[in-house]
């Protein structure tokens, strides 16, 4: 009789299942202290998994951190404009970096192919040559990419992972659901 092989286990930064379904839910609570505990949850993550950290879990953190930031009121418009502006700038390049061939693509482009708004790549357009613009712009911005990832990626790994989990199935099984979708980050995207 053949043995049946077991998948190879991936090795990712979150202790488990819980763990990440709790950071998940904490970054988009609304909540301040929540939401800096996620953000100090994500920070020991990127610690541990360097390079690996899944994009949409690092653009999300920043776009939080710049949300956090603003409802505190230690920073001045211009300095959350340029706060708000880096962490837009970062996630339009990195998911649409993901995308590029041989041959440059036209951002708006790439962005219309994941379904990113147009109006979104402006901005990144405006942050990045032209004017800055005004913070409540930039705070729409944050608030609409922030919409994008959780349907596009938080709500996939929830989902993927429950739909198919019966009640008696173990923890390692569980944790081996996030570890495959984790592996969405980057390529499956596309």
């Amino acid at each position: 009789a053949r043995k049946r092989l077991k998948p190879l286990r991936t090795v990712v930064a979150w202790r488990g299942r819980a763990e990440w379904d709790q950071v998940m839910v904490g970054l988009y609570c609304g909540d301040g202290r929540l939401q800096q505990e996620a953000l100090d949850r994500v920070s020991a993550w990127k610690s541990r998994y360097g390079p690996k950290m899944p994009l949409a879990v690092d653009c999300t953190a920043e776009l939080i951190r710049c949300k956090v930031l603003d409802s505190s009121g230690r920073l001045k418009s211009h300095e959350l404009i340029l706060s708000y502006g880096l962490a837009l700038v970062r996630f339009v390049n990195l998911i649409t970096e993901r995308k590029q061939k041989m041959v440059s693509i036209p951002l708006r482009q790439l962005a219309r192919e994941v379904d990113i708004p147009i109006w979104v790549v402006d901005l990144r357009h405006e942050l990045t040559h032209g004017k800055l613009p005004r913070l409540a712009l930039c705070r729409k911005g944050c608030d609409v990419v922030l919409d994008w990832l959780r349907k596009t990626y938080w709500s996939r790994q929830l989902g993927n992972n429950l739909c198919e989990e019966s009640e008696d199935e173990d923890e390692d099984e569980e944790q081996e659901g996030v570890e495959a979708n984790a592996e969405l980050d980057n390529d499956a995207w596309e």
